[in-house]
């Protein structure tokens, strides 16, 4: 009797807990004329007064299907050309489709418009009606797409793909994870019948995702993207905003980019987010090698290096960008005119075992463990080879390659105080009761000190006012520092006239509230990215000053 008892006991503890969402998704589906039911979790991004933007979420479709019980066969041609009228399709298709339609019921289109569904209806077709399905929808199309990513098909049917979608699966379908071993759901369910692989068999409810993403921000930093990659005619490019002092990824703007509602109209090759794929970043890393050296205690702000033009090493000759020299200029003033000779100096003053060292502490080479799949680890494997000749180009950012998002990251160390944090997208899950479970910022190392890193922002301001003027924002304190770097041909060696352009930077330099990163691959018509994204940079910093209400600082 207790055993009976027990098992009717759990029987409604699975019926009235577990699989509520179930029933009741169910139920409402059947209430409303839809034909099967989806069990999803939403994902939403905010913006800074805490409202809420969905951009996935799940609704009912209308789909148009052929009764052949009821279909009038001697007018295959005349109906057919009447749905293709109103969908848009070819006639001829359409009417091959009635025609192979024997016997039960077939969908001719899936997810049309509601003006075309009321459209078949007022044509009152014999043997033709609409149904509803729910499906996955975006209400925001292209706005984060790479960062959400999509519904579509794995191994287990219907399943995440890229983003958020998939790295969040278990969350958002409701999945548990049960780690093998003997589960007392599975086991009970037996008794009554029911298979634990059943589409309907989904052990927990499904979770609502918050991203750290600000709709507002979002939307800005892809039309600032979309206008500075269309100047240049780039290939693609990449722009990401970061809070340093938690790791929250702002924005992560990408191009080229996808609709998710129509993924598959789209190349496979533009589901991948940019920041998560490695290139060479050039001059963009010199202020880490100034900050190791600074570190160490080898060189000072003011210490003056003595430029006397090209190098020859280890049978290569490495010039400045103008091939011309500079004479004596202070550390400042070499991050200013971006001078290689005097980085290469810098990292001889390292040594290689420790510019190796802060390398890895700044997370080159690594994944920096952010909650999105497709993560490059880049690649810093030259280090490991011990010549002399990979360390004095690593030094100004050519022969080793990160992502987009380890520069940003690497960056916010420095906005911060030395402080390396994990980037992170999701923000909160959330269950039906609202009952919420928020990411806790997780600080991963202190690649430097915070002393180091408040003279490399004085350093990096004075870059921004003496160099680039059309990155200067009057009365507020800007940091940054571009990069121009030549691609790398497959076959080896450098692409001719093909570069890489990068700005990353951050504001007010004396307290940054945000770091800033464009990165855009092979522009036309423009050599350095001191011209190309100066000015994109500044409209951007421009707006999250305004957006943040940051008072001024000068």
């Amino acid at each position: 009797m207790l055993a009976i008892l027990g098992v009717i006991s759990w029987r409604l503890f699975d019926i009235s807990w577990r699989r509520h969402a179930w029933y009741s998704q169910t139920a409402q589906a059947q209430a409303n004329g839809v034909s099967n039911v989806l069990m999803r979790g939403t994902i939403s991004l905010t913006d800074r007064g805490g409202q809420q933007r969905v951009v996935a979420t799940n609704r009912a479709f209308p789909a148009l299907i052929l009764n052949a019980a009821k279909f009038d066969r001697s007018a295959i041609d005349a109906t057919a050309g009447t749905v293709a009228g109103i969908l848009g399709g070819e006639r001829e298709s359409i009417a091959t489709l009635m025609r192979s339609t024997t016997s039960g019921t077939k969908t001719i289109a899936k997810k049309i418009t509601d003006e075309q569904a009321n459209a078949i209806k007022a044509a009152n077709i014999r043997g033709v009606t609409i149904a509803y399905e729910t499906d996955r929808s975006y209400p925001a199309g292209m706005l984060a797409a790479d960062a959400i990513g999509f519904l579509g098909y794995g191994q287990n049917g219907r399943e995440g793909q890229y983003g958020v979608e998939a790295s969040y699966e278990t969350e958002l379908s409701g999945r548990l994870r049960s780690g093998g071993g003997w589960n007392i759901g599975a086991q009970l369910g037996k008794l009554f019948g029911r298979s634990s692989t059943s589409a309907e068999e989904r052990d927990d409810r499904p979770l609502d995702v918050e991203l750290t993403l600000d709709a507002t921000i979002q939307a800005y930093a892809q039309t600032v993207l979309d206008g500075v990659l269309k100047k240049y005619q780039a290939a693609s490019g990449v722009l990401l905003v970061q809070d340093p002092t938690s790791g929250r990824m702002l924005a992560m703007a990408d191009s080229p980019s996808f609709d998710p509602n129509r993924y598959g109209s789209f190349p496979v090759a533009s589901f991948m987010n940019g920041a998560l794929v490695p290139f060479e970043p050039g001059s963009s890393v010199k202020p880490f090698t100034m900050a190791m050296g600074l570190d160490l205690g080898k060189i000072t702000p003011s210490t003056v290096f003595d430029d006397q033009g090209p190098v020859q090493i280890d049978g290569y000759t490495i010039k400045n960008f103008n091939e011309q020299s500079f004479g004596k200029v202070t550390m400042t003033k070499v991050l200013e005119k971006s001078i290689n000779t005097g980085v290469m100096w810098v990292e001889t003053l390292i040594g290689n075992d420790a510019f190796l060292k802060y390398a890895v502490d700044l997370g080159f080479g690594q994944r920096t463990g952010i909650d999105l799949p497709g993560e490059a680890s880049g690649d810093i494997s030259n280090l490991y080879s011990g010549r002399r000749i990979n360390f004095l180009t690593a030094s100004f950012g050519q022969g080793l390659t990160v992502t987009p998002l380890q520069l940003v990251n690497g960056y916010s160390a420095i906005a911060n105080g030395g402080k390396l944090m994990r980037p992170y997208v999701v923000g909160a899950v959330v269950d039906e009761l609202g009952n919420r479970t928020e990411t806790k910022p997780e600080m991963i190392g202190t690649p430097f000190t915070a002393k180091t890193a408040a003279q490399l922002r004085t350093m990096l301001t004075s870059v921004v006012d003496n160099g680039f003027d059309k990155a200067r924002i009057p009365r507020y304190d800007v940091a940054g520092k571009t990069g121009t770097a030549q691609i790398a041909s497959p076959t080896g060696g450098y692409l001719e006239k093909q570069y890489n352009h990068s700005f990353v930077g951050f504001a007010p330099a004396s307290d940054p509230k945000f770091v800033i990163l464009i990165k855009m691959e092979k522009p036309q018509g423009i050599t350095f990215a001191a011209d190309s994204l100066s000015p994109a940079f500044k409209d951007m910093a421009l707006f999250l000053l305004n957006y943040f209400n940051i008072p001024p600082t000068r």
